[in-house]
């Protein structure tokens, strides 16, 4: 199999993943919905010639780890990669991502959210599942600052996607495994090389999750991403990842340095040409701050209502604006809604 053909026609279709799994064709995701490629069913020799070409020198790895995660360029467009083994044989996830960093203004994100590459110091949240564009919207904001700001910016990815060209900023990007062995030894290094701005690709333990929050306490501007689905989700997987003695003191230092949570998902458009990001934001104003401290995190939507004009927007807010534009369906902003007898009684 021609990985430079799949990869190039795939891109030309408007594909967002590549999956190579034996016994059925290859699948292709467009618009969320998977397809076959072809009609040609893979065979276990189609699925290894594909993993050594993708993975190189690496290969001999999976048999120990039974999984890769690298990223690449292939036929001119960046590419991250995950080789696993099921049932004996080998698979691949492709995603395909940009070929250059969107400018922020144009991916249709709550206007609060281009303020944030102007913020000095503090943590932000971007979260949301896998594929909900939470690495478009952080390069977007990341590269504004690098055009706008004389900075240095330090990068901890797993793996790299997208290659920022310094443009104002002195750039760092730090690939997990190549560069540094983990999230937590690559973030304390970091606190010893004099950044301004820190990414963290993903706070997965307690020992990232700590030493974000200090870096974030001592001047630094942190952006960070969750796996959560809603802002106050967010409040909650941090916090319960310490033990219950802990908790307390977590939720301190949060409310003293959290300044937004933006979770995202991405939709199919009401007219099926492609998919648009819905949104929720929580800035974090001195209520939501109380609220945080004191651990009432079913009382944080209502207080997000009432700080609009911060820029905050809940998610079903945000959906019942969708609709009204035309965006997206009725039905698809109900199928997304975290409280759908909210959305039926708008009226939309």
């Amino acid at each position: 199999m021609d990985i430079e053909r799949l990869v190039a026609d795939a891109a030309a279709r408007g594909t967002s993943d590549i999956h190579v799994v034996c016994g059925v064709p290859v699948k292709l995701r467009i618009n969320g919905q998977l397809q076959d490629a072809d009609d040609h069913i893979l065979t276990d020799e189609d699925c290894e010639a594909v993993g050594k070409a993708l993975a190189g020198d690496s290969y001999e790895s999976i048999a120990h780890k039974g999984e890769l995660d690298l990223a690449a360029t292939i036929a001119g467009h960046r590419v991250r990669i995950n080789l696993f083994r099921q049932q004996g044989n080998l698979s691949a996830a492709i995603r395909i991502l940009n070929d250059r960093i969107p400018d922020i203004s144009v991916l249709g994100l709550p206007p609060v959210v281009e303020q944030f590459s102007t913020w000095q110091k503090g943590i932000i949240l971007v979260t949301g599942e896998t594929g909900s564009g939470k690495s478009t919207t952080l390069a977007a904001i990341l590269d504004k600052i690098n055009h706008t700001r004389r900075e240095h910016i330090i990068t901890l990815e797993d793996p790299i996607e997208y290659v920022y060209k310094p443009d104002m900023c002195l750039i760092n990007q730090r690939e997990i495994s190549k560069d540094t062995a983990s999230y937590a030894e690559g973030l304390r290094a970091i606190l010893r090389e004099d950044p301004d701005v820190i990414l963290i690709g993903e706070m997965r333990d307690l020992e990232t999750i700590e030493t974000a929050l200090t870096a974030a306490e001592t001047g630094h501007l942190v952006f960070a991403t969750l796996h959560t689905n809603s802002a106050v989700d967010s409040i909650d997987r941090i916090v319960d990842v310490f033990p219950a003695e802990r908790q307390q003191q977590i939720r301190l230092q949060l409310s003293g340095c959290l300044r937004a949570v933006l979770a995202q998902q991405l939709l199919l458009k009401k007219d099926g040409s492609g998919r648009v990001a819905a949104c929720e934001v929580m800035v974090v104003t001195n209520a939501l701050k109380n609220l945080i401290r004191e651990g009432k995190t079913p009382q944080m939507t209502s207080a997000m209502l009432s700080s609009a004009k911060e820029g905050s927007i809940t998610m079903d807010n945000f959906l019942i604006k969708l609709v009204q534009t035309g965006v997206i369906s009725r039905e698809t902003a109900i199928n997304a809604a975290n409280d759908k007898s909210y959305l039926t009684r708008s009226g939309m």
